[in-house]
């Protein structure tokens, strides 16, 4: 029962937000104080994964004295895999908030494809962007092409780099581990386990490249829109 009206206010959210009219003011009040922790703890997870994520594909530098003296790597895998914990639980908290918050929690995981305003008001957003027009568009929450951004490389990203680094994990941990036994069928797709480290490593520079552009476009809306929020 729960599920079934969680689902269905969700359903009724996202007819809302869909509907709602693409001249109305950008105003505040669209994130709640859950979105805004989870974005900054999410922010600082990515930066922690990132710098070791990339030492761990890279090698660490060659350590004087005895092998087992040094636990530098084993720091930097620790400080990976528990923040890659903090992450995924992180996630999925997202996404039940995406099911019980407002509306506008919800735009990062749905996208209306098959509307010919989200691509009209898509179009805008690129002409804007590209300073080929002087007014982004006016509506609450995400724009058009931030919301396409978003799901496609942060959502789908994310999601498959929390199932290929478990699958991962779940080899050391052990195949009586339960990483192993609900992420194993990773394998069954990249019988290599090699090939799943490498698709890994490059969602790495597809987060970093996403989180370079959101950056920019985040100063830039809160330099060039009059009444645009950073966040």
């Amino acid at each position: 029962m729960f599920v079934s009206d969680v689902l269905d206010r969700a359903r009724k959210l996202l007819a809302s937000v869909d509907a709602e009219p693409a001249e109305r003011s950008i105003g505040a009040g669209t994130a709640y104080a859950p979105v805004r922790l989870w974005h900054w703890v999410n922010a600082a997870a990515i930066l922690v994964l990132s710098l070791t994520g990339y030492v761990i594909g890279t090698g660490t530098p060659a350590m004087s004295g005895e092998a087992s003296g040094n636990f530098l790597f084993g720091y930097i895998r620790f400080a990976h895999f528990s923040t890659g914990y903090v992450l995924s639980i992180g996630f999925l908290l997202r996404i039940y908030w995406a099911l019980i918050g407002n509306a506008h929690a919800m735009q990062i995981f749905w996208l209306p494809l098959w509307r010919r305003r989200f691509w009209r008001e898509m179009y805008h957003e690129i002409r804007w962007y590209a300073f080929l027009t002087v007014e982004p568009e006016r509506r609450l929450g995400h724009n058009r092409l931030a919301q396409l951004a978003m799901f496609f490389m942060f959502t789908q990203t994310m999601t498959f780099l929390v199932v290929t680094g478990f699958a991962l994990y779940g080899q050391g941990a052990g195949t009586d581990s339960w990483q192993y036994k609900l992420f194993s069928w990773v394998f069954s797709i990249w019988p290599n386990s090699q090939d799943v480290h490498t698709g890994h490593h490059l969602g790495l520079w597809v987060i970093v490249t996403f989180a370079l552009v959101h950056i920019y476009a985040a100063i830039r809306e809160d330099s060039c829109s009059a009444g645009a929020p950073l966040l």
